[in-house]
């Protein structure tokens, strides 16, 4: 309660379900922002730990579509984030398998943050873990300088441009950012209860993507995710 994103988005919610008529979750996967924000107002301690655990807080995609539309002015989207900020910290993220998912996210996206200033960073993007990318791809892997050049580019240059390097100084910016808002800490949690989700599934963690753990949580599906 004291998160400043459940007290912005839970006001007096009448349980009208507008947000889950509005929601684009709702449509494709077992998810009902209405009930979730339901199992919230009552306020139970044993309840709110069962969604902590659950898939359930993974299915949002934050696009603040039940903003929009609430007649109260409530944001269930909000509220996800403080659940989700919630699972990772306390470590019960690991119990679902799209919670499990928060470490591919953080070695990925999260880490290209942190030592490339970028969170899509196109090296990072390889083949075998997306094959839809195509023959193309792996050609463009192999002549990124000659590549993006002819595109315009400023492939790892000074200065200006796509693909530009981003200097330290703002490397360190951005790290220090992480270090006070708690960011750092949260990717310290994330590895810690991972690597214990790894042990009780038996299954070999190491850095980096090229693992068990890795594999096993990035392509793993359990097929109850949707709706019927």
């Amino acid at each position: 309660m004291q998160d400043v994103r459940f007290q912005e988005g839970l006001k007096a919610c009448i349980n009208c379900g507008t947000c889950t008529a509005i929601c684009a979750a709702a449509s494709f996967y077992n998810y009902d922002p209405r009930s979730l924000v339901d199992t919230i107002q009552r306020r139970d301690d044993d309840e709110i730990i069962e969604l902590l655990k659950s898939e359930t807080i993974w299915y949002c995609g934050e696009c603040m579509s039940c903003k929009t539309r609430c007649p109260r002015g409530n944001t269930p989207g909000l509220v996800i984030m403080a659940l989700r900020a919630m699972s990772q910290d306390l470590g019960y993220f690991v119990e679902s398998e799209k919670g499990r998912q928060q470490l591919a996210i953080k070695r990925t996206v999260g880490q290209w943050i942190l030592d490339h200033g970028y969170c899509l960073y196109l090296e990072g993007v390889g083949t075998n873990l997306h094959p839809e990318q195509g023959p193309i791809w792996d050609f463009i892997q192999k002549n990124w300088k000659e590549t993006f050049e002819r595109l315009g580019g400023n492939y790892k240059g000074e200065g200006p441009g796509i693909l530009r390097k981003i200097p330290e100084e703002a490397l360190d910016e951005i790290r220090k950012i992480f270090d006070i808002t708690g960011g750092t800490e949260r990717y310290e949690n994330i590895e810690k209860f991972s690597k214990l989700k790894a042990q009780e599934l038996n299954l070999e963690l190491k850095d980096g993507i090229d693992n068990e753990y890795f594999r096993h949580i990035y392509s793993n599906n359990n097929q109850s995710h949707e709706r019927e």
